[in-house]
């Protein structure tokens, strides 16, 4: 039996989660569809452990299928259990939702994703939980932040839209000198690109709408813990009623298998695109960590294996409608929510909406790009049509 614990990344995504021999020698664990579960007898019913999520006792706690992705989500990013949810979104709000009652304080980073910063203003904050919003280049600074009533640090590296690097491990430093969690959105590093929990995170959050299940076909959540927090997150997600169609979890998992492969390659794709726009008189400079003049890339090239294939471009400053016609005239970008599938996706941001505790001007407007499976010299000619038009709209 090969030791978990030294398999390659590659080697687990492509075995991690499955047991052929226990399901009549398929590859891939079935599709599992159910809600009641039988037991032989009563004494074995009312003898079931409610603490046990990995065991069949109502389908509202998962179904082989479940487990099954769980399992190799968590092997792959080196947590203790992880559990599925029905969106990223559901999966932010259940992880801050096991840490906080009425009178706590809390830190999130002021970066995040925007729906996440509408939970906490709009659910937590009006039943009494206070949001502090903090500086995602912070660093070990947070230590200063944190009151007797701090109940969690929430991180985002890189940021949602900006793209700042957070140095997670002085942050989790500061944070575990006073026995509080570090819970971090970890969707654009993926378990693939980003081990979190070597880098002191204690809760991990994806939204595996994106480059776990890779395809835009499938809505996913999923949340990562080490050993402490475990139970304590599970309860909070039984609590809430979530659940997730097994149907899905197939998805998800199917699409995990070729997360490396994907996620590779498009990172290829992405780092040339990211150059040539570099060098377009119309770009005011480019926002992506795997560059190397991007400020966050030392601490990116520390902590990260790899590069996702979503990034900013702030261009010099022309009207907002041209940057709507620049998009617009695109052909093989389409323009939609959501990012990390097979295909290539362009958007224009306005971060400064959002922020509080940090200013956003950074002398330009901003476009957000996710870079697909496509030829990136198509792309990339491409986006030389979407610039001619911006240039005749400005």
């Amino acid at each position: 039996m090969a030791d978990k614990k030294k398999l390659k990344r590659d080697t687990i995504i492509t075995h991690a989660g499955r047991d052929p021999q226990r399901y009549a020698g398929l590859i891939n664990t079935p599709v599992f569809r159910g809600s009641t579960v039988l037991f032989p007898d009563v004494e074995s019913y009312e003898a079931r452990d409610p603490g046990n999520y990995k065991v069949m006792r109502y389908g509202i706690y998962g179904t082989p299928t479940a487990f099954a992705l769980e399992e190799a989500v968590a092997q792959l990013e080196g947590g203790h259990a992880a559990v599925a949810l029905p969106s990223g979104l559901a999966a932010i709000a259940a992880a801050l939702a096991a840490f906080v009652k009425t009178g706590d304080h809390i830190l999130v980073a002021d970066s995040v994703y925007g729906p996440t910063r509408n939970f906490c203003d709009r659910r937590l904050k009006p039943f009494g939980v206070e949001v502090e919003y903090y500086d995602p280049l912070i660093a070990g600074g947070i230590a200063k932040l944190i009151r007797p009533n701090t109940t969690l640090v929430f991180c985002e590296t890189p940021g949602s839209l900006t793209f700042e690097i957070q140095d997670i491990p002085a942050i989790a430093a500061a944070a575990h000198a006073k026995a509080i969690p570090v819970l971090a959105d970890n969707t654009w590093g993926t378990p693939y690109f980003f081990r979190s929990f070597e880098r002191g995170v204690d809760v991990s959050i994806h939204a595996g709408t994106k480059y776990i299940a890779g395809h835009s076909d499938t809505l996913m959540g999923l949340i990562v813990t080490n050993e402490q927090y475990w139970l304590k997150v599970r309860k909070a997600v039984a609590d809430y009623g979530y659940c997730v169609s097994p149907d899905d979890c197939f998805l998800a998992l199917r699409g995990l298998r070729t997360i490396g492969a994907r996620m590779q390659h498009q990172q290829q794709s992405a780092v040339k695109i990211a150059r040539w726009m570099q060098s377009r008189p119309e770009v005011l400079r480019v926002i992506y960590p795997a560059l190397e003049d991007n400020p966050g890339h030392a601490l990116w090239k520390r902590d990260f294996t790899g590069a996702a294939s979503l990034f900013g471009v702030i261009l010099r400053p022309v009207p907002w409608e041209a940057v709507g016609a620049m998009i617009n005239a695109l052909e093989l970008f389409g323009i939609g929510s959501s990012w990390g599938g097979f295909e290539s996706l362009a958007i224009r941001a306005d971060p400064a909406r959002v922020r509080t505790a940090t200013k956003w001007n950074p002398g330009g407007p901003l476009i957000r790009l996710h870079i697909g499976l496509e030829d990136p010299d198509d792309l990339i000619a491409d986006l030389e049509r979407g610039l001619s038009h911006l240039r005749q709209a400005s």
